[in-house]
């Protein structure tokens, strides 16, 4: 497969504004422009907007988290290398952010084991880059790594080898990362509580599965 540098929508993508109100549709209840396509890279659109305008091409579609724009690693893992980007769970959901954040107002780097290598963001796991965003800076700084298509067996490998999301549990991130944590307890609490109840059943240890 040809790997590029950088995907030609990707800094489209990284710059456009969601949320907005579709001005062809305004008056309908879902209106919001959530959504991009691959092969226009042009401006954010919304639901109504891709059935008529974007039927049979790529689309991903955009999420919120604490006023953030984030984007579901199963959206995006198959047409864009999202190693050494720091994933989170929303509600189950493994995502990343789309661009770089404000730092806590409470927080501080002091102690810290992980730290973004663009804008310095404190991480939870030994990754990167904190966002696309910075990834993409990243590689246009120093060259020598690429945001190469990748196959979906590639990037399950990635997986395999350990780069996966984890719920955010950081003191210093609650305030402005909230959402981030509502909900997504009780559903690992839920999912490990499964787990444990079948490798009692069964007598044999097995290795938790990834979130998906």
């Amino acid at each position: 497969m040809e790997q590029m540098l950088v995907p030609p929508w990707l800094e489209s993508l990284l710059s456009s504004s969601f949320f907005n109100i579709c001005p062809r549709h305004q008056d309908s209840p879902r209106n919001e422009c959530n959504m991009f396509c691959l092969d226009c890279k042009n401006d954010a659109f919304c639901f109504y907007c891709r059935s008529s305008r974007h039927k049979d091409h790529p689309v991903i579609q955009i999420r919120r988290s604490s006023y953030h724009d984030v984007v579901r690693v199963t959206e995006i893992q198959n047409v864009l290398d999202i190693s050494e980007v720091q994933t989170y769970v929303i509600n189950s959901a493994r995502v990343l952010f789309l661009n770089e954040r404000p730092q806590p107002k409470s927080g501080s780097s002091k102690g810290v084991s992980h730290l973004c290598e663009i804008c310095g963001r404190s991480l939870l796991d030994p990754f990167r880059f904190c966002s696309l965003g910075c990834k993409l800076v990243g590689i246009k700084k120093n060259g020598s790594d690429k945001l190469k298509v990748t196959s979906k067996k590639e990037e399950m490998e990635e997986r395999k080898e350990g780069i996966g999301g984890r719920r955010l549990q950081s003191k210093e991130e609650e305030e402005e990362e909230e959402e981030l944590r509502v909900g997504s307890q009780q559903d690992m609490y839920r999912s490990n509580s499964h787990n444990s109840n079948s490798r009692r059943r069964k007598g044999i240890p097995h290795r938790a599965p990834f979130a998906s």
